[in-house]
């Protein structure tokens, strides 16, 4: 199935018609005619049919009708992350985490962190590439680059975790999990959170956990985290 997205669409919706990349794409790649199908999501859980009654090289008119609703995971899971130096890489756990069912990614801003700015637009790009691709409804929220303390500080009922690479008492993150729970997990940037932000996070209820027994860097701890909350639930 080809999946596209727009979050305009709501379930009272009769008509649409795509922007002039998605016909052009609809037009010359997928080779779609006046009757065919194409497959829309809302973002939200929902899944359209649109129908072609128009089409050309830059435009694509369709009829609309909603087809069915698809329920949220039983669990919910957000990463608190701290940007990578290399956009490359940073892009690559969206992508993966995506594809894997995450709920919401939060870049955060530690001591550490060797990036201080973030393209929001383009990480939502990045996203919705992969929701399409891995054929999801649901698009993972992802919240503008927010402040270690003010993220710690913030009302959050889930479970919370803080992966860091200290030594001390730790538990290995599977150990820790609950089958259709919120949970929360804070990963830190190449450096590691400072010793003052590790204890700011265990004063707010944060538990510390464990990846496992190798260093990762900062975008595979945030997929293996996703990959493991994945496995426990499916």
């Amino acid at each position: 199935m080809q999946l596209f997205y727009n979050s305009q669409l709501d379930t009272h919706s009769t008509s649409f018609t795509l922007d002039r990349e998605e016909s052009k794409h609809v037009f010359k790649v997928l080779r779609k005619n006046i009757g065919d199908i194409i497959n829309i999501t809302d973002g939200r859980g929902n899944l359209y049919h649109g129908t072609i009654n128009h089409i050309t090289s830059n435009r694509c008119d369709l009829d609309i009708a909603f087809a069915e609703a698809y329920p949220t995971h039983d669990y919910y899971l957000h990463i608190a992350i701290a940007p990578t130096k290399m956009n490359d890489r940073m892009e690559w756990f969206l992508e993966k985490a995506t594809e894997m069912g995450i709920s919401r990614i939060t870049p955060i801003l530690c001591q550490h962190s060797e990036r201080q700015k973030i393209n929001l637009d383009r990480f939502n790009r990045i996203i919705v590439s992969a929701m399409k691709q891995s054929l999801q409804f649901h698009k993972p929220e992802l919240d503008t680059l927010t402040s270690f303390e003010d993220f710690i500080n913030a009302k959050n009922d889930s479970d919370k975790f803080i992966a860091h690479c200290e030594d001390g008492d730790k538990n290995h993150l599977k150990n820790l999990i609950h089958k259709a729970n919120s949970t929360t997990v804070l990963i830190g940037p190449e450096g590691d959170f400072t010793p003052q932000e590790i204890d700011m996070a265990l004063k707010n209820d944060f538990k510390p956990v464990s990846l496992g027994s190798t260093r990762l860097r900062t975008e595979t701890a945030g997929v293996y985290t996703a990959a493991t909350l994945n496995i426990f639930n499916d």
